[in-house]
């Protein structure tokens, strides 16, 4: 497959400056813009993905009128972030 090419954009030199500052040794412009604009289709897509997430169940609470107590979804996230924080060893 033949590669695209992303548009140029213009930006003022204290932000190019800015960007320079923080490349990683041997990391280039490219690799970085290139690794930025992954990161915000990953970021925008679990986004989307949420709100999709949370329409459906306000949709579904609308029909239904059953809603989780708040207490229940607490408490599953509370379990889910330790879990993730054993994992980690924190």
């Amino acid at each position: 497959m033949k590669s695209a090419v992303i548009p140029q954009i213009r930006v003022e030199p204290e932000l190019r400056a800015e960007l320079e500052s923080v490349l990683k040794k041997g990391e280039t412009l490219t690799d970085f813009v290139e690794a930025t604009v992954r990161s915000a289709i990953a970021f925008r897509r679990v986004q989307t993905a949420f709100h999709e997430r949370a329409q459906a169940a306000s949709e579904e609470y609308h029909r239904s009128g059953v809603a989780a107590p708040v207490e229940a979804v607490l408490d599953r996230l509370q379990a889910k972030l330790d879990a993730k924080r054993k994992k980690l060893g924190r």
